[in-house]
């Protein structure tokens, strides 16, 4: 299936770029470490998508229940609004070989390997490159035996290159060229091959852009969807391509040195409305996932008020922060020392959270992108 256009992100500037005031904090890496058995990292999907386990953690009690995700109807009440990202996950990694070299000489059959994180503008985009020494500026790539060649702009940072494409078949799009040529950019902790690609896709997916998959929306089915509309839940779009800045690592030991690389966002003036209006009235908002929390904290005010937004996020969330508008969050069991915990850490109480995770451990819950749910409310 061919992919859609991609939204035109202009060229962002730390002036319309938005990123939070960070708090305070003594934190280090190491207080988001836990033991993780290899064997607990989920491997493939369950089916159907709906009946993954579900843990639910109440923040204020710091109690657990232990359910089937499809049960997360029982814990949503008429009057909330499900937050969720439409994003929808492109082919993002290509493999070619290094056609022209930046002096003008032949390249080499080496192969190159890119990951596309972040369209910068029309066939530019933010890249991560390997091996790097292999793609160096003014150098051009060819991919598919030329159906697809990039030009080395720029190296951002070490791995990372801005390129520019050409496609040469005439009338052939760029997002309809990486469904030829691209594969679907699974995390290295994931050996195993993926049957359907669409499993790796939220059945709501809409606009291609993403180089990984929002995946706490994972576990919806249409029909769990239309059950939860059915009990009076409103469900709400955003957007966030997932980029660089969901899965760098956290390299510095001091949390609050880690500096979030920029993602596109965009909320419309409708599903803000939406969220303001049903907000007002007492509902709550709850977020599908990390990417609709940082989305939704990125566009609200000090008053909690969502403003419809187009532009990029380098929102960092650890504990200290104060949420503006979140009130629940469902999402998946994420890795060891990311900013993914951080996140969820900052929603409920660190120490609730490891506390948790622990108690996944030894439930033999499934963790990471095909594993298990979490609802925090």
């Amino acid at each position: 299936m061919i992919a859609q256009q991609a939204a035109l992100v202009k060229p962002s500037t730390e002036h319309d770029m938005i990123k939070n005031t960070l708090p305070p904090t003594d934190l280090t890496l190491s207080d988001f470490r836990y033991d993780l058995p290899q064997e607990r990292i989920a491997q493939t999907p369950v089916e159907p998508r709906d009946s993954s386990r579900l843990m639910v953690l109440d923040r204020k009690t710091g109690t657990l229940e232990h359910r089937i995700f499809r049960d997360i109807v029982d814990y949503l009440d008429p009057g909330d609004t499900l937050v969720i990202n439409d994003t929808r996950v492109i082919p993002a990694r290509i493999i070619g070989h290094r056609m022209r070299r930046a002096d003008g000489s032949e390249g080499s059959a080496s192969p190159v390997e890119l990951l596309l994180l972040k369209q910068r503008e029309e066939g530019v985009w933010e890249t991560l490159a390997g091996p790097g020494k292999r793609a160096r500026p003014g150098d051009i790539l060819s991919f598919g035996d030329g159906l697809l060649t990039a030009e080395i702009l720029d190296v951002i940072e070490e791995g990372c290159r801005v390129v520019r494409f050409t496609v040469h078949r005439e009338g052939l799009p760029f997002f309809a060229a990486l469904d030829l040529l691209g594969t679907m950019p699974l995390p290295p902790y994931i050996t195993q091959k993926l049957e359907d690609p669409e499993r790796y896709q939220t059945v709501y997916s809409r606009e291609a852009g993403s180089a990984a998959a929002p995946t706490a929306g994972l576990h919806f089915t249409p029909e769990l969807l239309d059950r939860i509309r059915d009990k009076g839940i409103a469900i709400a779009p955003v957007l966030l391509h997932v980029g660089l800045g969901t899965f760098r690592p956290v390299k510095e030991e001091r949390i609050a040195e880690h500096e979030m690389h920029s993602e596109y966002i965009r909320v419309t003036e409708e599903t803000a409305q939406l969220v303001n209006r049903r907000r007002a009235a007492g509902g709550r908002v709850i977020a599908v996932g990390t990417t609709s929390c940082r989305v939704l904290e990125s566009a609200a005010d000090e008053d909690g008020q969502l403003r419809a937004v187009d532009t990029d996020t380098g929102i960092f969330i650890y504990p200290g922060y104060r949420f503006r508008i979140v009130d629940a969050l469902i999402t998946n069991f994420h890795l060891p020392e990311s900013t993914l915990l951080m996140l969820v850490s900052a929603l409920a109480d660190r120490e609730t959270i490891l506390r948790a995770y622990r108690t996944a451990v030894e439930m033999e819950y499934r963790f990471f992108s095909f594993g298990d749910a979490m609802f925090i409310k």
